[in-house]
């Protein structure tokens, strides 16, 4: 947002660094909780329906659920603040794992479906945090602090499918069902989290930068009025959403692929250390990609993300069979997914005036779950008839969009109408 002269009482700088710090703390929070079910969901859907082709309907669900929540938080959000939606998006997430414990105690397929879709609606609000990040933040600094709340999420990322194994202990242990156990972990993260936001997210960023707008509408000396792009926020659209479904569909099979290539008795520790690393590759470099969509630009960076995921999809074809290979080709789709969305997300809110941000950034996040949704029933439909190596493949096909769209929109940047 531009510069301006904060309310009597506000040090405008030091409330965006405390946004920032609660952010993260609550981004690690529910990386923990959400890493559970990216790494078991798959696993409990196969288990349940008894057909492994039904397998991504478990990522299908996560995404259609955060698809179907992202546009009423965002609203909320516009109406209420961040603060309520992001709490209303971990009972959300508290309410699904209860019905995932349950489904899989029932052995109910469809049950799990619903549960897991519950849990989207969490992550839909988790989503949204890096865009809180850049409501008090400056035009110099928007993709560095939103690049360290995304980059938070690594540390409960990472050790959300470390847990598994331990989770599975303890979860036999009191006798919950097979595959479960990490949930308690999950829980007990998103508890924490709602305290969090509850008590430490004030002054609630959006609500403060909507005021500081309003005062800046209504003063005599108010600076030029913040210019819609809108072809540049469709791009940046596409930008998030092609490589949101890239990421999706290919590390929702990525799972039930290791069970085939991995010896029985060592899926569960090759699963937990490959989606941990592929987490560590979506959020450990972020802040990189944030500074670099500062300097470089955030288009460049886009196509940055685009070469990483290309890498990564030729990486997964051509070494398929190989354990290592796979662990490679996830690391790097983790890095693409990490560029491309830090800086498409950065270019979406600089492209919008705040009055339509939290609708259009709504929006965005809607497409991206949807499409992810969508693709991961796909992926596991394409990962039964031509195996992990051609799913790799078919996944090209959204980074050739976006590299397309990158050079259109470059070439108009010199309209005022993108």
């Amino acid at each position: 947002m531009p510069e301006t002269a904060a309310p009597a009482g506000i040090d405008l700088p030091a409330a965006q660094r405390r946004t920032v710090r609660v952010l993260a703390a609550g981004q690690v929070l529910t990386g923990v909780a959400f890493g559970a079910t990216l790494s078991l969901g798959a696993l409990l859907a196969a288990d349940l329906s008894g057909q492994e082709a039904l397998s991504g309907f478990a990522t299908a669900s996560v995404t259609l659920g955060a698809a179907l929540t992202a546009i009423p938080l965002a609203r909320l959000a516009g109406r209420r603040g961040r603060r309520v939606a992001l709490t209303t998006g971990n009972v959300a997430a508290l309410i699904g794992i209860t019905v995932v414990i349950a489904a899989a105690a029932l052995r109910l397929f469809p049950l799990l479906l619903v549960g897991i879709a519950l849990i989207g609606a969490g992550n839909a609000a988790t989503l949204q945090s890096r865009f809180a990040a850049t409501d008090l933040s400056t035009s110099t600094r928007r993709g560095r602090d939103l690049a360290t709340v995304v980059w938070a999420t690594t540390v409960g990322g990472v050790v959300g499918p470390l847990l598994l194994a331990p989770g599975e202990l303890i979860g036999a242990s009191i006798g919950m069902p097979p595959l479960t156990g990490a949930y308690l972990f999950s829980f007990a993260a998103q508890v924490c989290a709602f305290a969090l936001y509850v008590l430490v997210l004030r002054p609630d960023p959006l609500l403060l930068a909507q005021r500081l707008d309003r005062e800046r509408t209504a003063s005599a000396l108010a600076p030029a009025p913040e210019v819609d792009r809108p072809r540049t926020a469709r791009f940046a659209m596409l930008a998030v959403a092609a490589s949101h479904v890239t990421m999706a569909a290919v590390m929702a099979m990525t799972p039930v692929h290791l069970s085939h290539i991995v010896a029985p008795d060592a899926v569960t520790l090759a699963v937990g250390v490959t989606i941990a690393l592929h987490v560590f590759g979506m959020y450990g470099l972020s802040p990189v990609f944030g500074v670099l969509a500062d300097r470089w630009g955030r288009i460049a960076v886009i196509v940055l993300g685009q070469v990483l995921l290309a890498a990564s999809l030729a990486v997964a074809s051509a070494f398929s069979a190989s354990q290592a290979g796979v662990l490679v080709a996830l690391v790097l789709l983790g890095l693409g997914w990490s560029a491309a969305t830090v800086a498409g997300s950065a270019l979406l809110t600089e492209a919008t005036p705040l009055a339509l941000r939290p609708r259009r950034q709504g929006r965005s996040d809607t497409l991206m779950t949807a499409c992810a949704a969508v693709g991961s029933v796909l992926a596991g439909v394409i990962l039964g008839l031509v195996g992990y190596g051609g799913l790799a493949l078919w996944a090209f096909v959204p980074v050739a969009l976006v590299c397309v769209g990158a050079v259109v929109v470059g070439a108009r940047r010199s309209s005022p109408s993108v």
